[in-house]
């Protein structure tokens, strides 16, 4: 066997070789499991009903001041859409030809606003609004759509008290195959 072919074997088993114990390490051979820390920094969701809403509280006045500096360059600066979608407006025409999707005309639940903004909003810096934050644009934005008083304070009891006005509009998915038993309990 010629000396460069030797070389390149040579080259290959000693590659091989160290290879081999980095896949021992897990099934794959990469990562590792999550701490308990790192989960509970992204187990943050909240339901329709406001379960696992956090502590605190905002004022419409205070939504005002965080969404002037945080939202209005994409949503506009009464939420009535920029770059970013529009959030006010839309009551009364999802039966229209030209249906307008807003946070008070389709959205069913206000917990799920405050969810949606916590996990995504501001576009550019997700997760960077505090609790406090979140309530005050929550209670900003459902203020905008005639949901809520100007002087009105927002906290996870009454956001989830809230009926928003498309809340029964939306049917049931009878497809057997997302009612599966074993994810409807303790998910």
């Amino acid at each position: 066997m010629p000396m460069r072919e030797l070389r390149i074997a040579a080259f290959a088993v000693f590659a091989l070789a160290c290879a081999a114990p980095a896949q021992a390490q897990s099934p794959y051979g990469i990562g590792r499991a999550a701490t308990p820390a790192e989960i509970a920094g992204w187990n943050i969701d909240v339901d329709r009903d406001g379960n696992n809403l956090p502590p605190g509280s905002g004022t419409v006045n205070h939504g005002r001041e965080v969404f002037d500096q945080q939202c209005a360059a994409c949503h506009g600066a009464k939420g009535e859409g920029s770059v970013g979608d529009r959030l006010v407006g839309g009551q009364g025409t999802l039966a229209t030809p030209n249906p307008v999707r807003t946070v008070g005309s389709y959205w069913p639940y206000a917990p799920t606003l405050f969810d949606y903004i916590r996990r995504a909003m501001p576009q550019n810096a997700p997760q960077s609004l505090g609790s406090e934050d979140v309530y005050a644009v929550s209670a900003y934005i459902l203020y905008l759509n005639g949901l809520l008083p100007a002087e009105a304070t927002l906290d996870a009891r009454s956001l989830s008290a809230i009926k928003m006005p498309n809340r029964n509009m939306f049917s049931g998915d009878s497809r057997p195959d997302v009612k599966n038993p074993a994810c409807m309990t303790n998910c």
